[in-house]
């Protein structure tokens, strides 16, 4: 199969957002994706991008895209957070996962971070296979602490 990853465009965005909620569907939240393909446009193309997207074309159609953000982590230092690593439904098992994982890392090692971190849903075996088969570590006796939007508004309301 004839593939190519490369770093995503504004004019990509459309379609990132369909494999978005492409995955939102799959992971049982379809009606959670807020992000819009506006926001995704302004938020990682201007003065001060929040997000690097890579995305994996086959025959002009992007079918897969692995997002990441700079995070810093106090015991390690620089870090890289892959958001989402995505690849359609009908291209799984083709290896677009794995190329795109490569470009994440080759990423990561090019900005000199310490760690390279994300999340797997713990019924996703077949992502937490991919995963360690890959060389990295579940941390599994670690959970995940989100504060909503709602969640924010309601705790600065009792500041």
């Amino acid at each position: 199969m004839n593939y190519s990853i490369r770093k995503a465009t504004k004019n990509d965005m459309p379609r990132v957002l369909h494999l978005i909620k492409e995955l939102a569907h799959f992971e049982k939240e379809a009606n959670a994706v807020e992000v819009t393909v506006e926001d995704l446009q302004a938020d990682g193309f201007g003065n001060n991008p929040a997000f690097q997207c890579f995305v994996a074309e086959v025959n002009n159609t992007i079918e897969g895209i692995a997002l990441v953000y700079n995070r810093y982590s106090t015991w390690k230092g620089k870090s890289l957070h892959l958001e989402d690593l995505i690849v359609s439904e009908p291209m799984r098992g083709t290896g677009l996962g794995t190329a795109l994982l490569d470009e994440v890392i080759k990423y990561g090692y090019h900005l000199g971070v310490k760690r390279i971190n994300w999340e797997v849903l713990d019924w996703n075996e077949p992502a937490i296979t991919f995963y360690e088969k890959k060389g990295a570590q579940v941390k599994r006796d670690w959970d995940v602490v989100h504060l909503n939007e709602q969640g924010i508004k309601d705790y600065i309301s009792k500041l």
